[in-house]
This record gives structure tokens, C-alpha cells and sequence, in this order.
């Protein structure tokens, strides 16, 4: 029968032992440690025609941290330069960051000539951190100290002795590609909850494959207050809160009303988001910001918890390059903001339609009907042209003293009005 997982290694033979003992001393002569001198980003770094160019993006220069005889006498193409093991995982480490190395087969026919390359894994977690795990060089020359510890024979005869400083001491973390890396003291690691599987960058961006956890602990997460433990979530969080306190070894979990940008995709899970336009009010609305929208209200976003994607920053840019952005809803699709709400078509159509219910304009319930313009109008100038016969005719009648005054006065203000027909009717704005 087939064992798998626990059962497949209980009740293993000691020739079997012996085999893979073997196979491990044979490996640990192929992986060594070793610090990174430099990393090889762009054109600018020294190395870069070296290793191959724009082909040997992510080679780094490595210095050996152990004691490695098999190391010197590998027949090792490339020197003390180390390529990526996994090309299609661009996690290159910083200078002064510990990787593992791998002597394996390259290019040269390693077969035959028994040839082969360096090849270099993640950073080794030196100080479990996500940041950085950089550590300074203990054999680098006097010179990395600072400036009151860097005295000559000569100068301490003189008097000018060493002294102890209270300057930091910087460490080069970025290389000769001319990186931008600065290390930064409040930089937190998330927290994990057991089954948890989270990719973290080195700048407060994340991803966490999680789900409901609720447990009791110093440090929990507000997102798994209602549904099972076990319902899937999925978090993506770019950038900290920038108020973030300095103590940076303290884990953090994902705020999703505080963290600069986050997507997330949601099972059973309830957030607690601060949407922008909710409003105080009295009962049930005071929770729901869209009551006063439509006339059926969505259950409130802090209430919500069903299925659901959430994007939250501080703006939203929706923007498509050769086609359209399309809307659809099983229920409502409501567009709320404290400012304006602007609707533009440049060379088409603004087209607003209900199959079923009413256009309202002003308010939910609106109960005034719109006037329909061009068929208003027509007969609204059909009732001038009576009028303007009428005053025709009273202004003719003599026996009449006044009317003719009257009829002239009232033919003037008809004209007027028919000479402004067609701008009365909005050549953009048609109803059904």
C-alpha cells in the first residue's frame, strides 16, 4: 500500500537511512553560505558585462563565510559569482545579505567536464525580517568604522586617540547598480494565523492566502468576527500606516481603514470599512451610507458578510486602452460622493434608462413627470398662432375702445416668445 506524509517515513529500514545520509553528506558538499558582495540591477554596476549582461541580471558577487576547500577545488566557470536559482522568482538579495549556494550543471557541458556554476537561493533570514537581513562584514578593513575609531599608529602618539562614537555606522546594502534602499525602523512584519501563507516585499506590501481565525491573543486581526475559522480571505495591502511606530519587530495585521491601498477578497468575512460618504442619522440608516441613494438600501458595508471584493485608496482609477468598462449587478449599483458626480461622453451618447420603474432627478421618489419638449411645443405653438390671429383681429375692431392697445401689446409679446421657440428645447437632453 502506499504511504504518504507521516506514514511513509515511520517505518523506514536503516539501509534506507544509511542512503539518505549518504545523499547528504554528498549534497553539503555542493551548498555552501556565503555573503553578497554585490548584485548586479543594471548597466551601471561594474560587473555587468562580466556576467553577460542584460542576461546576467541578478548575479551577485559573493564573498565565502566558511571554510570551503571543496569550494576552491570545483571547477567553477564563472569565479565568485553566483546566478539566481530560480529565474522566475526575483527575490535578488541586498549587499551584505547571507545567501545559500548550490554548485550545479551550467551552459559547458557540465557532463562531460564535470564543469559547473554557482547558484544562489533566497536570503537566509538572518534576522527574520522581511526588510532586510543584512549584517556587517567583521573582517572588513578599519576604515567601515567611524570617523573617531579610524586613528593611525601616528595620530595616537600625537594624542589624537581612539575614541568611541556615538555616530551610526551605515552599511551598504545597495551596491555599485546604484540602488535606493534605505533601511527603516518601522517596517512591520505581518502576523500569521496558523494555515496562513504570506508573501511580504520589503517596503510594507503584502499578500496573505488566509482565512477566519478567530483566536484570543495579544495581537488578533478584525476580519474573522463573524463566519467559520477556516473561510477563505485573500489580502493584498500596499504601504503601512505612515504613522506606524518605530518598533518594527512588532508584528501588524492588515487595517484595511488604515493601510495606504488594499484589495480584499472575502468569503464570510465582515469588515469594519469607514466608507467615505456615511452619514449620522437616526436607526437602521444611520449604519446603511447609501439609504438616501435608492430607494431599497444595500445591507450596510460594516454589516456585510458574504462574498465580496473591496479596493480601498486614497483614489480609484478605472481606465481601459481598447474597449469598454462594463457595470452589472444581481441588485443595485449606486454612485454616491460628498463632491460632485460628473457624467461625460465626448463623441457618443449619455443614455439613462428603466424598463420597468422611473427616472427620478432631485430625489428618490420624485413624483413630477417631465415634460416631453418637441410634442410641448408643437402645440404650445399652435396656441400662439391662435392668440396672435386673435389679437390681429381685436386690433382691427373700433367700436372697442381699448383693445386695440391691448391686442397691439399682446401681439408683441407673441411674437416674442415664438422667435424664441427653438431655444426652449435642449438640442443634448431627450426623453422617452
Amino acid at each position: 500500500m502506499l504511504k504518504t506524509g507521516v506514514a511513509a517515513i515511520s517505518g523506514g529500514s536503516s539501509s534506507s537511512n544509511s542512503s539518505a545520509l549518504s545523499a547528504l553528506n554528498s549534497l553539503s558538499d555542493n551548498v555552501i553560505s556565503a555573503r553578497v558582495i554585490d548584485v548586479v540591477l543594471n548597466s551601471n554596476s561594474e560587473y555587468f558585462n562580466a556576467v553577460g549582461g542584460w542576461s546576467g541580471i541578478g548575479t551577485i558577487k559573493f564573498q565565502l563565510t566558511e571554510a570551503a576547500p571543496s569550494a576552491q577545488t570545483k571547477n567553477n566557470t564563472k569565479g565568485s559569482f553566483a546566478r539566481p536559482l530560480l529565474p522566475f522568482l526575483k527575490n535578488y538579495p541586498l549587499v551584505n545579505e547571507f545567501v545559500l549556494l548550490f554548485f550545479l550543471p551550467n551552459q559547458e557541458k557540465s557532463q562531460i567536464s564535470g564543469n559547473g556554476d554557482y547558484y544562489y537561493l533566497n536570503p537566509i533570514g538572518l534576522w527574520n525580517s522581511q526588510h532586510h537581513n543584512a549584517f556587517p562584514d567583521n573582517y572588513a578593513p578599519y576604515n567601515t568604522s567611524a570617523p573617531s575609531m579610524q586613528k593611525s599608529v601616528f595620530d595616537i602618539t600625537a594624542g589624537n586617540v581612539q575614541k568611541q562614537s556615538t555616530q551610526p555606522l551605515t552599511l551598504n546594502l545597495n551596491g555599485n547598480s546604484g540602488g535606493t534602499f534605505i533601511e527603516k525602523p518601522n517596517i512591520h512584519p505581518i502576523l500569521p494565523f496558523a494555515g496562513d501563507n504570506i508573501f511580504e516585499g520589503r517596503f510594507g506590501n503584502s499578500i496573505r492566502l488566509g482565512a477566519t481565525s478567530n483566536v484570543t491573543a495579544e495581537i488578533t486581526n478584525n476580519w474573522s468576527k463573524s463566519g467559520a475559522n477556516g473561510n477563505p480571505i485573500t489580502i493584498l495591502r500596499n504601504g503601512q500606516p505612515p504613522t506606524s511606530q518605530t518598533d518594527g519587530w512588532i508584528p501588524v495585521t492588515e487595517d484595511v481603514n488604515v493601510d495606504l491601498s488594499s484589495i480584499y477578497l472575502t468569503s464570510n468575512q465582515q469588515i469594519p470599512l469607514d466608507i467615505a460618504v456615511a452619514r449620522k442619522a437616526e436607526g437602521e440608516a444611520s449604519t446603511i451610507p447609501f439609504s438616501a441613494v435608492i430607494s431599497k438600501a444595500p445591507i450596510s458595508p460594516k454589516s456585510f458578510n458574504q462574498q465580496q471584493v473591496i479596493l480601498n485608496s486614497g483614489r480609484l482609477l478605472f481606465n481601459t486602452s481598447t474597449d469598454s468598462i462594463l457595470f452589472s449587478s444581481q441588485k443595485s449599483i449606486v454612485l454616491e460622493a460628498i463632491e460632485d458626480v460628473g457624467i461625460k461622453s465626448q463623441n457618443g451618447n449619455v443614455s439613462i434608462l428603466s424598463d420597468k420603474g422611473n427616472v427620478s432627478i432631485g430625489q428618490v421618489n420624485a413624483a413630477q413627470s417631465a415634460v416631453l419638449g418637441d410634442a410641448f411645443m408643437d402645440q404650445f405653438l399652435a396656441l400662439l398662432n391662435s392668440l396672435s390671429q386673435l389679437a390681429d383681429a381685436l386690433n382691427k375692431e373700433p367700436s372697442l375702445n381699448a383693445t386695440p392697445a391691448v391686442a397691439y401689446l399682446m401681439k408683441d409679446s407673441i411674437t416674442n416668445i415664438q422667435n424664441q421657440i427653438p431655444n426652449l428645447v435642449s438640442q443634448k437632453v431627450k426623453l422617452a
